[in-house]
């Protein structure tokens, strides 16, 4: 298969953004004498949206629609104004885009982050390299429903098996599946590899240039 795209998720496989993500998390908490998490444990908290993420860290007893707004709400506000503070490219990251870039391959990313923050992020942090880049607008159309990658794929003038989708978690494997894309997780970020595997990887990647081994 001659491949012609790559779309890749963002946070945990393009960027480590996952401080900014706490720190403001945990910012809206201590506004609440709720308590906050560790770096680690958000890990383990993001990979389905902002409110998920909201929901993740309240205390349970404090898990009720109303507070979840009002968190979702402050959370949106303290991020915005802080999240490209810490977050920057896993090593290697840059030598493959710019490789990419010289072999005119198209690059799209695709992050369940909401829309204006992912291209906030994608502009600060990689500007030039990617179209389209989308977030979450629709909570429905959530990865892993695969209709903005074949979204992405009818912009860019290809079949969805012309793309490879890469990223780190088990929901962006299973994106990729269910848009006929080849499935390409990455251990760096912010799950493990036993779930990329379990969610029907097709490759592991060891480092970012690895991906250039499948073009």
């Amino acid at each position: 298969m001659t491949y012609k795209a790559v779309i890749f998720d963002l946070d945990g496989t393009l960027v480590n953004s996952i401080e900014d993500i706490a720190d403001a998390m945990n910012t809206v908490l201590k506004g609440y004498n709720y308590p906050t998490h560790d770096y680690k444990t958000y890990k383990n908290f993001v990979g389905s949206g902002v409110k998920s993420l909201v929901i993740k860290a309240l205390p349970e007893a404090h898990s009720h629609e109303e507070q979840i707004n009002k968190c979702h709400k402050a959370m949106m506000t303290v991020y915005k104004d802080q999240c490209t503070q810490k977050t920057k490219p896993y090593e290697g990251i840059k030598d493959l885009l710019e490789e990419l870039r010289i072999r005119e391959l198209k690059m799209s990313v695709l992050s369940n982050k909401a829309d204006a923050l992912t291209k906030k992020v994608v502009a600060s942090i990689f500007p030039d390299y990617f179209n389209p880049v989308l977030g979450l607008k629709i909570e429905a159309h959530k990865k892993p429903n695969p209709i903005a990658a074949l979204e992405i794929c009818n912009t860019l003038g290809i079949s969805p098996e012309e793309a490879i989708y890469v990223g780190d978690t088990g929901i962006d494997i299973q994106t990729a599946k269910n848009a006929n894309m080849l499935a390409v997780g990455v251990p760096w970020g912010f799950r493990d590899r036993e779930e990329l595997l379990e969610c029907g990887a097709d490759l592991i990647l060891e480092q970012p240039k690895d991906l250039l081994k499948l073009l």
